[in-house]
């Protein structure tokens, strides 16, 4: 069997990638709500009419939560199919992973502070 081209190949890599995406937006509740917060400080970025360096600042605040949302997703369902059962060691991986989330879900909301605090006040 020939091997595909470097290009078909990347194709097919983006489409993956894509499908991924799409499931994750369609099926999990917590990117859902993190999709719609996206949408909303990206309004207010429009509206408050943010500089070139906040919105970098704040799409890669957004960027991050969303995409280690979706790492952390893909740990917990991986982790489900590994062992179904009730385990504390698979808890615990399941717990850090969520706290990664965590993590940068606090620090981007204090990116969103930053930006837009003084605008408010």
């Amino acid at each position: 069997m020939p091997k595909e081209s470097f290009l078909k190949n990347r194709i097919k890599s983006v489409g993956y990638a894509l499908k991924g995406m799409f499931l994750l937006l369609r099926t999990e509740a917590s990117i859902k709500i993190q999709f719609v917060i996206a949408l909303v400080v990206t309004g207010a970025g429009f509206y408050f009419n943010i500089s070139y360096t906040e919105w970098m600042i704040q799409l890669i605040a957004i960027g991050s939560v969303m995409g280690i949302e979706g790492l952390n997703t893909a740990v917990e369902k991986l982790s489900d199919y590994i062992q179904p059962k009730n385990d504390p060691k698979i808890g615990f991986i399941k717990d850090i992973s969520a706290g990664a989330v965590m993590i940068v879900s606090i620090l981007a909301g204090i990116v969103g502070l930053l930006i837009y605090l003084p605008k408010l006040v």
